[in-house]
């Protein structure tokens, strides 16, 4: 017997206990759309509104790009669907001996993937009849008798190689960052698309948005209120959960407007714009080598960037000038125990004949105290980390600058965001969830060497010569 996404989500012997109330109503007419199903006529009223699209679906959807506001039942839905797919549909006549159909749900981080997880694994264990199709369950995957099973892995191009994909549900996509990669979305999603080919696989996204750019963005603006094989819809928190107090998200406004319309109206920010694109950063990045080594006669600037440990990498970064252009030679990223480092960089210093270095101006005095012990004497720029970026935009869009072959310092240049504020003020950080570590210490050492003559030696007392 076919088992529908409507009658799942209503039958009390399914999941009807969870998602068959009034709060559900939304989220049941879009999915049933999805795949195709006739809609009655309040179910049509919530594709018109959800969608933009007048007339309603006669055919399934290929992809599902949901625009959905904070609370709104993303991860409920998103762990529905993966269940759905893999319990309720069937493909072995299309697997090869000893193949599986996996259902793969990708996740912005960690923490959200064990979120989705933990309700992929309650929708099993809730209901007898499912829970005797699981085979084997561990902390990320779970084997059904059927030859199929669900995965969950953080969003990485790698983890989706190498498998035969039925679906897969990209959760909070907007927010997917990676170190190794300028645009991890897009790279992911192309990586995808051919592991669902033999397979016939249906492609779900669904986030919160953020920014006007990035895969999201980029289906919206195609998709959105079109007649398309991608359907792509649109809705406020409090629409697709009606059960979310109101005050939660009036608070929300009082306290940030820009933010409160992206987090729970699922508006795309108009506050915020790409720093650099990916192709400005490209034209300015030497093919190889990735150091430059110290050279005669030729006077080295260098900025750090100190970190105390955790997450955050302990940088440093070393330029010069090569007529008009601006070269960086090195940029060096170490994690461990900040006073290892500090020797081993000071030896680097050394090394290229600088004495005297700007650091990010947050660091407090322990760097300089730290470096002192070396010989070194390490001043905090007299500029902020915005202030920064956007003196070394210029020579970046002009291609007066000369970067080094570094994946992670490409990536947390193209992910720079630039904010303006309600008094019109720019400030340029990066995403959340994201690093700017190597990216501030290029930054500071472009600036360092552009603008050292009349800022930087002065405000700091470097000497304008070695």
């Amino acid at each position: 017997m076919t088992v529908t996404i409507r009658e799942a989500m209503t039958d009390p012997a399914l999941f009807g206990d969870q998602f068959g109330g009034d709060s559900w109503e939304a989220w049941r007419a879009l999915l049933a759309a999805f795949y195709g199903l006739p809609l009655t006529d309040a179910e049509a009223e919530h594709w018109n509104a959800l969608t933009g699209r007048e007339s309603a679906p006669q055919t399934p959807h290929d992809e599902l790009w949901l625009v959905v506001g904070r609370r709104g039942g993303k991860s409920q839905a998103a762990a529905l669907l993966a269940v759905f797919e893999a319990a309720f549909r069937d493909y072995r006549d299309r697997l090869a001996p000893g193949e599986v159909a996996t259902i793969m749900v990708l996740a912005a981080d960690r923490k959200q993937a064990r979120s989705v997880f933990r309700y992929i694994s309650g929708l099993f264990e809730s209901n007898p009849m499912l829970a005797r199709m699981v085979v084997r369950e561990d902390r990320e995957a779970i084997e059904l008798n059927n030859r199929t099973a669900i995965e969950v892995h953080t969003a990485s191009f790698r983890a989706v190689r190498g498998y035969s994909v039925a679906c897969c549900i990209s959760d909070e996509i907007a927010f997917w960052r990676s170190e190794d990669s300028a645009n991890p979305d897009h790279e992911i999603i192309a990586a995808i698309r051919p592991a669902m080919a033999t397979l016939d696989g249906k492609l779900v996204a669904l986030s919160s948005p953020y920014a006007r750019r990035g895969a999201l963005w980029d289906a919206y603006r195609r998709n959105y209120g079109a007649d398309s094989p991608v359907l792509v819809a649109q809705a406020a928190s409090r629409t697709m959960n009606p059960t979310l107090p109101e005050r939660v998200v009036s608070d929300a406004m009082e306290r940030d407007p820009e933010a409160a319309r992206a987090e729970y109206g699922a508006e795309f920010r108009s506050d915020l714009e790409a720093f650099l694109t990916r192709e400005t950063v490209e034209a300015v990045t030497r093919s190889e080598p990735l150091v430059l080594p110290p050279m005669r006669n030729t006077r080295y600037f260098a900025f750090v960037d100190p970190a105390g440990g955790g997450q955050d990498e302990y940088c440093l970064a070393i330029g010069h000038m090569d007529g008009e252009r601006t070269v960086m030679d090195a940029i060096h990223a170490r994690r461990g125990v900040p006073a290892e480092i500090t020797k081993e960089y000071a030896g680097i210093l050394r090394d290229y004949g600088i004495k005297h270095a700007l650091s990010d101006r947050y660091a407090g005095s322990w760097p300089s105290d730290e470096f002192a012990k070396h010989g070194i004497t390490l001043e905090p720029s007299p500029r902020n980390k915005s202030e920064l970026y956007v003196d070394a935009l210029p020579s970046l869009h002009s291609g007066a600058v000369e970067l080094p072959p570094d994946d992670r310092l490409a990536s947390q240049l193209t992910a720079l965001v630039r904010r303006t504020s309600r008094a019109g003020r720019d400030t340029v950080d990066h995403p959340p969830g994201g690093h700017d570590d190597r990216a501030n210490a290029a930054a500071g050492v472009l600036a360092s060497i552009r603008f050292e003559p009349a800022e930087f030696v002065i405000a700091t007392g470097i000497p304008s010569a070695m």
